[in-house]
């Protein structure tokens, strides 16, 4: 079954155990998040907050915050980049370097696929991972994502184009067509 882990949305307040997080994960974010950079901190979580919480009122986004059952905060965890008129979106997250491999992030994935099926009409959640993020992959598969494919040279990280690999989830679980 996996870890029990809560997720909230985030507030203002959260902004200095977020960038205490990143800032222990420096070095595992800037190798495959795009929005990492050396001067990333506590005034651009604020910003990102702000954002995604105007976001959520608009449903442009649904971003949240993955913690353990104990109330640490572990993670980040998202829907965003909504073709509303497609029905599908990305799924992203991000666990703080000390407590990876512990099963959190795939239980968060989980739970907010489940959420997204549940509180919007999106068909389809992708989950996009670098080529190289073996660990990233191996969650979206413990989560039950389907492997489509690589997409390669999708996404430019640090001016170097990047292959990646699609993952989806589709609402009801069906198999892929063939």
């Amino acid at each position: 079954m996996g870890p029990e882990v809560v997720l909230r949305a985030p507030v203002l307040a959260d902004s200095a155990v977020v960038t205490a997080a990143v800032d222990e994960s420096r070095a595992e974010l800037a190798a495959w998040m795009t929005w990492w950079t050396p001067a990333f901190g506590e005034p651009d979580v604020r910003d990102y907050i702000v954002r995604v919480t105007a976001e959520r009122e608009r449903s442009e986004s649904f971003e949240f915050g993955i913690y353990d059952a104990a109330g640490a905060f572990v993670g980040n965890c998202g829907i965003n980049r909504i073709s509303k008129q497609n029905r599908y979106a990305n799924l992203g997250y991000w666990i703080r370097t000390s407590r990876t491999g512990q099963g959190l992030a795939t239980a968060a994935v989980r739970k907010l696929a489940a959420w997204g099926f549940s509180h919007t009409d999106l068909n389809r959640l992708e989950i996009v991972a670098a080529l190289g993020n073996v660990r990233s992959q191996r969650v979206a598969e413990r989560a039950g994502a389907t492997r489509e494919g690589v997409l390669r040279q999708r996404q430019m990280l640090r001016g170097v184009a990047e292959d990646e690999v699609m993952y989806a989830l589709l609402r009801g679980g069906t198999a892929p067509q063939r």
